[in-house]
């Protein structure tokens, strides 16, 4: 298949806002794609590298920016011709690394139609953002394949990948989901939760539940087989190596094959509190001397769920059910902390669960999870049977500057740079966002920071700090990339506040005080 198929079915999935017509779209791409290739075509339409971080940034991007280098005139470039050319770039390092990954990318670009450029300057800056994500992608597939979407979904939870299993139905039909089950050592995609506004809510919302601790550590799911330990990332990497501590757990367990959910977090042994969320990924991030990492930072496994023990698949049984499983598996200092909400409609009830989430943000976590107590295993999707409630922290900050949006955001100011006041009346940056923007937003944030633009080259547009927006966000974490040391996490857009000057914004002291 060749590239400017997928960039043209890209282009029309991000020109339709109908679930319904993305996914027949996306049938039609999958029944024109040779099954081998599939993989590749939910790669780019998910706006993904299959080949992960490749070292190209927008030093390298900008030089070469459509129509800098010159487009052929018909399209020849293959899929695969494309990914054998990302896979040479991403094996690119040493001396004299950035120079060659520039080459290649020229050499790329050379070999592409205009819209074939746009569509992998959109890949590569991670700007593809037209709405056919997995969850659209999945439902293309089934429609290609003339499958069931929850048979095929089911599918895709236990064997945990999507291209796999896409590969497989396109090309032996249907019969062959019938293959794919959940195994000890095969990690599958772990269930979400969705947001409630409080707890109140959340118990209304879902009926008899509990009420769990959310922990801001890393999501892990343990595997073992015998003596055989496995440990995966929410994201199914295989970090075992990394974790020593969580693989020494995993023996210690009384049982022999089993599938844990959880989190590894970091506690200080001094204030008896988790140690920051950077300390954690830092820590589980480190490849080199990780005995040494562990000495420095040990880390704690706790767990919230099974999904596997004994011979058995949980995963369809109710969450009551599995956590006494869990229970029979683990003693309690390795499970999560919860709280039983038997009777929602009790008063009592309530604010017993509300006085749980007070008493997990005093222990220093980040918030609860709330979960329908018969529910069951979702894997792979944000199911609305756990709903997380998190405190929402706002800061009213200066817009600094803006850079200019690709994709369906072309010819859009988008991504906005935030910045709080300084003592001496200078601001002080502190990250940038493009979520939370609606079509008209961004119509209007284009003309008014239009007239605030002071320079302009050609990607990001300086402004005068005059523009406050409303800015919610999930917490603050230690950055080396901003000056005042720490960046928002999950920032988002609430509202502008045309009422307020920017000498009203909020300071970088109120920032630092409210870590």
């Amino acid at each position: 298949m060749l590239l400017a198929r997928v960039a043209e079915v890209s282009g029309q999935v991000a020109a339709t806002s109908a679930r319904s017509q993305k996914i027949g779209l996306l049938a039609e791409l999958f029944a024109e794609a040779d099954p081998d290739e599939s993989p590749l075509v939910i790669a780019y339409l998910s706006g993904r590298l299959p080949q992960g971080r490749i070292g190209v940034g927008w030093s390298v991007l900008k030089h070469v920016l459509p129509p800098a280098v010159p487009p052929v005139a018909e399209p020849e470039l293959t899929l695969a011709g494309a990914d054998a050319a990302l896979s040479e770039l991403a094996g690119v390092s040493g001396a004299g690394a950035q120079a060659r990954r520039a080459g290649l990318v020229h050499d790329l670009m050379a070999a592409a139609t205009l819209p074939e450029q746009e569509f992998l300057l959109r890949l590569l800056s991670g700007d593809v953002r037209q709405g056919a994500l997995d969850a659209i992608a999945l439902e293309g597939v089934a429609r290609a394949a003339g499958v069931v979407p929850g048979e095929l979904r089911r599918a895709v939870m236990l064997e945990g990948s999507l291209p796999r299993v896409a590969r497989a139905v396109l090309a032996e039909g249907p019969a062959v989901l019938g293959t794919f089950t959940l195994r000890v050592g095969s990690p599958v995609q772990p269930m979400l939760a969705h947001t409630a506004g409080g707890v109140a809510e959340a118990v209304a919302a879902l009926g008899p539940c509990v009420v769990e601790e959310k922990l801001d550590g890393i999501r892990i799911q343990v595997h073992r087989r015998g003596d055989e330990v496995r440990v995966y990332t929410r994201s199914l990497d295989d970090i075992t190596g990394r974790l020593p501590e969580v693989v020494t757990t995993a023996w210690e367990i009384a049982g022999d094959e089993f599938v844990l959910d959880g989190e590894v977090i970091a506690v200080d042994p001094a204030a008896g509190r988790p140690l920051p969320f950077q300390d954690i990924a830092s820590r589980v991030g480190s490849r080199l001397d990780v005995v040494g990492a562990a000495a420095a930072v040990p880390l704690s496994p706790v767990f919230f769920d099974v999904l596997a023990a004994d011979g058995e698949v949980l995963v369809d049984r109710r969450g009551r059910e599995r956590h006494e499983v869990l229970a029979r598996l683990l003693p309690e200092s390795l499970r999560v902390r919860r709280t039983v909400v038997a009777e929602p409609g009790d008063p009592a009830a309530v604010e017993a669960a509300e006085r749980f989430f007070r008493d997990t943000l005093a222990r220093g976590h980040e918030g609860v999870l709330v979960k329908a107590i018969d529910a069951p295993y979702v894997a792979g999707r944000r199911g609305r049977t756990w709903l997380k409630v998190k405190p929402v922290h706002t800061l009213d900050l200066v817009v600094l500057a803006v850079e200019r949006g690709h994709g369906r955001r072309t010819g859009l100011l988008s991504n906005l740079h935030l910045g709080a006041r300084a003592a001496d009346g200078t601001f002080v940056m502190l990250g940038k966002t493009f979520k939370g923007l609606t079509d008209e937003t961004l119509r209007w944030q284009t003309e008014r920071l239009g007239e605030l633009a002071v320079a302009d080259d050609g990607f990001t547009v300086r402004v005068r700090p005059e523009l406050v927006v409303e800015i919610a966000y999930d917490g603050l974490q230690r950055s080396t990339r901003y000056p005042a040391g720490v960046t928002l996490r999950f920032a988002r857009v609430v509202r502008y506040r045309p009422d307020k000057s920017a000498a009203e914004a909020d300071t970088v002291e109120t920032v630092l005080a409210a870590r």
